[in-house]
């Protein structure tokens, strides 16, 4: 049974190394954009909640770009702490800005969905960009992305921050979070044309008016935790254009503070992202498992077939995630050091998630409990 195990494990790291190496190759990276400082209205939409500890310092660096024709639209969703008064002082200081005040969630809406889509109503920009309340720009990153999204005539674009941590094992789930992210979502199919699989970003989804309103605004998403990929998604599926890019040098952002934090934060997104099924759940632990834990283990079995195969498991899963991870990431490849470890830090994380998320009867975002019947019927 091992040594079946393991050789369909080494198949499937194979097809994936083929396929990462090819994919990543279809990757552009923003940072090698021309820039232009006039263009377009771009409207930027951002909604908060609670988040006075990162929201200034995000819109400074936003309202610092060299890019001119940028008006913002920033969206208080319920907050209960100083939100609010941050987005009212940028306001008052920069006539660009615009706040909404958003003080009840209607039903069968996600507050941070709800929030965008309001944000929207009240923008009068030709591009569209959804970006979260922690994220960082660096002076050009906007100026670079609309060259690029005008440059290749796009309908939306998204790109990968670079994402960071505070702490050693942090870093390291972050990593590997990237390396599985990569491999199961396939980001690169983004720029197949002919591909229906899409990809969005919540730090950075750049999208057409025309083009958002074309595939139903966030009203077609409004019960998705997963907002964001699905946006990407829709964009696809409706056969619009759409790039996916690198910006590792052109936006930040501090993933979670702690290792518990990022628990906490993939609670709302993991169920969604395995379509609600215990059967996807089931799938996904076992193939984790066997793929990215095994064969740490058997490597120490005294069968030589056992051996050897759990050696070239590990030697194909070292090679693909040094790809990816140089890539898709600032992070070292020499965390593959504790592979097998975050391996199983990211079962954890999807057990916790999944049982919290029958336990609770559905989803507790920004303190908003979402039922489980609902998100499976909207969908």
């Amino acid at each position: 049974m091992l040594t079946i195990l393991l050789s369909a494990s080494l198949l499937v790291w194979i097809a994936v190394l083929i396929d990462a190496v090819l994919g990543l190759k279809s990757l552009d990276r923003l940072e090698d954009s021309n820039t232009m400082t006039d263009g377009p209205l771009l409207s930027i939409i951002t909604a908060a909640r609670n988040e006075e500890a990162r929201l200034e310092e995000s819109l400074k660096t936003q309202l610092q770009q060299s890019y001119k024709r940028i008006e913002w639209i920033l969206v208080n969703d319920r907050s209960t702490d100083s939100t609010g008064s941050i987005m009212d002082r940028l306001q008052k200081s920069d006539s660009r800005v615009k706040c909404i005040d958003i003080k009840t969630l209607p039903s069968g809406w996600l507050g941070k969905n709800h929030a965008l889509y309001m944000g929207y109503l009240e923008s009068s920009g030709e591009l569209i960009l959804f970006t979260d309340a922690d994220v960082l720009f660096k002076k050009d990153a906007l100026s670079r992305a609309v060259h690029y999204f005008s440059k290749n005539d796009l309908d939306h674009l998204t790109a990968a921050p670079s994402l960071m941590g505070r702490s050693f094992w942090l870093n390291t789930f972050i990593a590997f979070f990237l390396f599985g992210f990569s491999y199961y979502k396939r980001p690169w199919l983004a720029n197949n044309q002919r591909s229906k699989t899409g990809i969005g970003i919540g730090a950075f989804n750049m999208v057409s008016r025309q083009s958002y309103e074309a595939i139903g605004t966030h009203k077609a998403i409004r019960m998705r935790p997963d907002d964001d990929l699905m946006l990407g998604m829709k964009i696809k599926q409706n056969g619009l254009k759409q790039k996916f890019a690198t910006a590792m040098d052109l936006i930040e952002v501090e993933w979670y503070e702690s290792l518990k934090e990022a628990f906490k934060g993939l609670e709302k997104n993991t169920f969604a992202g395995l379509h609600y099924r215990v059967s996807m759940v089931l799938f996904a632990i076992a193939g984790t498992f066997i793929s990215q834990v095994l064969p740490f283990i058997t490597i120490f079995s005294a069968e030589k077939v056992i051996f050897s195969l759990s050696l070239v498991n590990i030697i194909f899963l070292a090679v693909v995630y040094t790809i990816i991870t140089k890539r898709m990431s600032k992070f070292s490849p020499l965390l593959f050091v504790v592979f097998p470890i975050t391996a199983l830090l990211f079962i954890y994380s999807i057990l916790r998630a999944s049982i919290l998320t029958f336990v609770r009867g559905g989803i507790v975002w920004r303190g908003t409990l979402y039922r489980l019947s609902e998100l499976r019927n909207k969908r």
